[in-house]
């Protein structure tokens, strides 16, 4: 398929700056492809949906505050480094993002805090804004990561032109998160509530949790008309073992397996056995899924809208259909439904 066939007019009132009021209160729209039909609901409707061992995965990467502020030393320039991923956690190396990128060369140093008491050194360039960091700390490992989480700020996407507010720090995790590493939270799971997830355990649906370390390649653009040749950045995924008996279970006895959010379904589809079942598996993933393309293991999915031309769109797509997605989607533009981040959901039967 072509990046030109999964473009349409997003009205910019549509980006949502903040999350609805409570979790599970946002909007649903939900789309059985096999009735090719689309109800609005809301979100904890969705327990009317599944049934006692349905099986419910959620990835439960955990966000890290990755966005910090600096002074370039000498001009005192302010500069955004966003943080994403530790390369090398004995000699505190860092590949980051710079923005202002054409102020910070090789050499320069940076200073963060008040007290300027954390400095990196930029030590090379890796893309256009890509810069390796190296901080200069004297304390412990565990004190440096105690510092980075004091000096960093919640990462929200650039399309929010807000100023971060407290409750973002919350909001913008899932209740289930428990292992640092994403710089990206994995939206749908936002939209979970405690008392949503005990009403569905107490319906007698299982959670399977999987881990994926959401990392900005996620949102990189496509820049290729001919989709077989976007390439996507590698990120960190852990299934467990625990994980694949309960999937697998469902699958032997044909129950509902819903994949919370794109990163899910990537990591799944990352790890199927010849016989199609899942299996575990620690290490890191470049699938890019879009049209067409056989899904083994999750036959229903959760997940938030999507930008125009966005990877994550495609893989919906992938799922739904690509003509039913594409009427959906228009249908929600009418609706004034919520997009992106802290924007409603979509369930896909």
């Amino acid at each position: 398929m072509k990046l030109s066939q999964f473009n349409f007019e997003l009205p910019e009132e549509l980006l949502a700056e903040y999350p609805s009021e409570h979790r599970d209160e946002a909007r649903l729209m939900v789309l059985n492809r096999e009735k090719q039909t689309i109800e609005h609901k809301q979100f904890k409707d969705v327990i009317n949906y599944f049934d006692e061992g349905d099986v419910m995965m959620l990835n439960n990467t955990k966000v890290f505050p990755a966005r910090m502020f600096g002074n370039k030393e000498k001009t005192g320039a302010r500069i955004e480094v966003f943080l994403l991923r530790e390369l090398n956690a004995e000699h505190r190396l860092w590949d980051v993002l710079v923005d202002p990128a054409r102020k910070i060369r090789i050499g320069n140093k940076l200073f963060f805090g008040e007290d300027e008491s954390l400095v990196a050194e930029v030590i090379d360039n890796t893309t256009s804004r890509g810069r390796t960091l190296r901080f200069l700390f004297d304390g412990s490992y565990e004190e440096f990561r105690k510092k980075l989480l004091q000096l960093g700020q919640t990462p929200l996407p650039k399309y929010i032109k807000r100023e971060l507010e407290p409750e973002d720090e919350f909001r913008y995790q899932t209740i289930f998160a428990k292992h640092e590493g994403a710089v990206a939270a994995p939206t749908a799971g936002l939209h979970f509530s405690k008392h949503l997830m005990k009403r569905l355990e107490i319906k007698g649906v299982d959670f399977a949790e999987m881990t994926l370390h959401v990392g900005l390649g996620t949102f990189n653009p496509v820049e290729v008309e001919d989709l077989s040749k976007h390439k996507m950045d590698s990120e960190k995924i852990i299934i467990p073992e625990e994980t694949c008996d309960v999937v697998n279970n469902a699958l032997a006895t044909k129950k509902k397996i819903c994949a919370v959010g794109t990163t899910v379904m990537r990591t799944v589809e990352s790890s199927v056995s010849a016989s199609q079942r899942l299996n575990a598996y620690t290490g890191w993933t470049n699938k890019f899924i879009f049209p067409p393309y056989d899904f083994s293991i999750a036959n229903c999915m959760i997940t938030n809208f999507h930008t125009p031309k966005s990877t994550l769109m495609m893989m919906v797509a992938a799922f739904a259909g690509h003509d039913f997605i594409m009427e959906a989607y228009q249908e929600a533009i009418k609706e004034k439904y919520k997009f992106y981040t802290y924007g409603d959901a979509m369930l896909i039967l």
